[in-house]
């Protein structure tokens, strides 16, 4: 039985993992991998630990190589004994998540080394000399090093210091983790679990995916698991909420219109963005007299404001009670969270381009995300919100935060021609569509050109041409639902075997706009 939280083929292929939080071995060599499960454990930079692949070799480059070696029958149950034994001698007690897992025929053993609750944790240098030595390790990019000097005592500073969201919440109960969330959560990243959770107590399921911990007879959910999979989070974390706030008059009219997002937070954060998409963005179309080609533009791009907004919900403390707050005008949308960046960080970085965190507030839920490919973690959201207004030719966006980095604001500017012509260009006549068009990716706009009236999930997959169910769901599918441009025929029996997909109000607005179109 799988017991692992993400799938095996992603993991193996550094989709949703990098490749400093994995390690691959050949075969069975207890001293180097005990120094490197000692790593994982202490999570210096709190990336949420990491896995040692046991049987899969490497390129120069660090990929994995396929097929695997693998490990013989006759191989697995003594690595396991002999495993146990080693991991007992990791102080404190240590003992990763061990799956039997196969690839292509061969035999793999995947050791998940989630950021230990107790560190710091130290492993002698050589597990079989009689004579042992202990170090404290940490990774350092794709190495296992031992921790020296200055290094050492920030690590042992942190020795009660686990991340907020890593800890066990006394205040609640293992029944309150929802189990039909935690399926649906493991369903759409694909993992191997899926299969196994409907057999699994709440209790069980949890603990495989480290969302629960304690003693047997006391167990307690973490603070994570109750961020993703409570429906109500805010009974135990005030202030979990994304309010957006529309001001018709700017900032400072009169008038105001406000929404209020709660929920589990993957689920919080696409509806927020969802209604954003579908009520504040619009698409302007320049004409211009010397060429037929139409400039297009949009007052905000969507990709920097998801950017944004993601980044919000990863890097905001959850022991704060106030909510994320998007407050838009015709102006401006800004993004304001709580609290601001690390100090290490310096504003001018954050403008430029350059701002990279050296320890992150919410490991797990940065794990979560970018499972869910939601982020891309390693300190990619601020490069990438630049790069996406730049594309639009929109000015550059804007980082403040004050001298005490209580809080943090993303202002992103309105496109200078969306909804107004720019002054002294008679030549250049905007045009605004009356509706909102969304934007989609390239694949959801193909998966838009290829529905007629109601089709199924397998109709509209082979219309695609595409063989892999699962990259056809994560990819097309979900996505597509996810910005309301199709919907199921059958929305309240979402696995029905009569279930059907059809193009929402929306989605043929898209279409209709697509040069050569000739849609209504």
């Amino acid at each position: 039985m799988s017991k692992l939280p993400i799938n095996l083929n992603d993991l193996l292929r550094q989709r949703t993992v990098e490749g400093e939080r994995i390690e691959y071995k050949t075969g069975w060599n207890p001293d180097a991998i005990i120094r490197t499960l000692c790593a994982f454990a202490n999570d210096f930079e709190n990336l949420g630990g990491g896995y040692v692949v046991i049987g899969q070799d490497c390129d120069a480059n660090g990929q994995s190589v396929f097929p695997p070696v693998g490990l013989a029958d006759n191989q697995l149950d003594k690595i396991q004994q002999e495993l146990l034994a080693a991991c007992q001698l990791i102080q404190p007690l240590y003992f990763p998540v061990l799956s039997i897992e196969e690839v292509e025929g061969r035999k793999l053993i995947v050791l998940w080394a989630p950021g230990g609750q107790n560190r710091p944790y130290k492993a002698p240098e050589a597990v079989t000399a009689n004579k042992k030595t202990w170090r404290y390790y940490i990774r350092r990019y794709s190495s296992t090093v031992e921790a020296k000097g200055e290094t050492e005592q920030e690590l042992l500073s942190l020795a009660a210091r686990v991340p907020f969201d890593d800890r066990y919440n006394q205040s609640a109960r293992i029944d309150d983790l929802s189990k039909p969330l935690m399926q649906a959560f493991l369903q759409e990243v694909g993992s191997t679990l899926a299969q196994d959770a409907p057999g699994l107590s709440v209790e069980a399921l949890a603990r495989q995916m480290n969302v629960a911990g304690g003693p047997t007879e006391s167990p307690w959910p973490k603070n994570v698991g109750l961020l993703f999979f409570n429906e109500t989070p805010e009974r135990f974390f005030p202030g979990v909420q994304i309010d957006v706030v529309w001001f018709p008059e700017g900032a400072g009219g009169d008038r105001f219109e406000e929404k209020i997002f709660k929920g589990p937070l993957a689920r919080m954060t696409r509806e927020a963005l969802s209604y954003i998409q579908r009520n504040f963005l619009r698409e302007t179309v320049i004409k211009h007299p010397d060429r037929a080609e139409a400039t297009r533009v949009w007052n905000f791009p969507y990709a920097a404001i998801e950017e944004a907004l993601v980044n919000a919900v990863y890097h905001r403390s959850y022991e704060e009670r106030e909510p994320i707050e998007v407050r838009i005008s015709n102006e401006e949308l800004v993004i304001l969270s709580f609290p601001g960046p690390d100090r290490s960080i310096r504003l001018e970085d954050f403008q430029a381009g350059r701002a990279v965190s050296r320890r992150y507030r919410n490991r797990r839920i940065g794990e979560f995300l970018k499972e869910l490919e939601m982020t891309e973690g390693r300190s990619t959201g601020i490069p990438k919100i630049l790069k996406e207004m730049a594309a639009n030719g929109s000015p550059a966006p804007l980082f403040e935060t004050d001298d005490d980095r209580l809080s943090f604001v993303i202002r992103l500017p309105r496109h200078p021609l969306a909804l107004v012509p720019p002054e002294g260009s008679p030549q250049v006549t905007p045009q605004v569509t009356p509706q909102v068009t969304p934007q989609v990716t390239p694949q959801v706009g193909m998966l838009l050109s290829r529905i007629e009236s109601e089709m199924t999930r397998q109709a509209i997959q082979d219309a695609l041409g595409l063989a892999d169910r699962e990259h056809f769901r994560k990819t097309y599918l979900a996505p597509a639902l996810e910005q309301g441009v199709i919907e199921m025929t059958l929305p309240d029996k979402p696995n029905s075997r009569s279930q059907r997909y059809r193009l929402t109000a929306l989605g043929q607005r898209w279409l209709a706009a697509q040069p050569g179109n000739d849609l209504p």
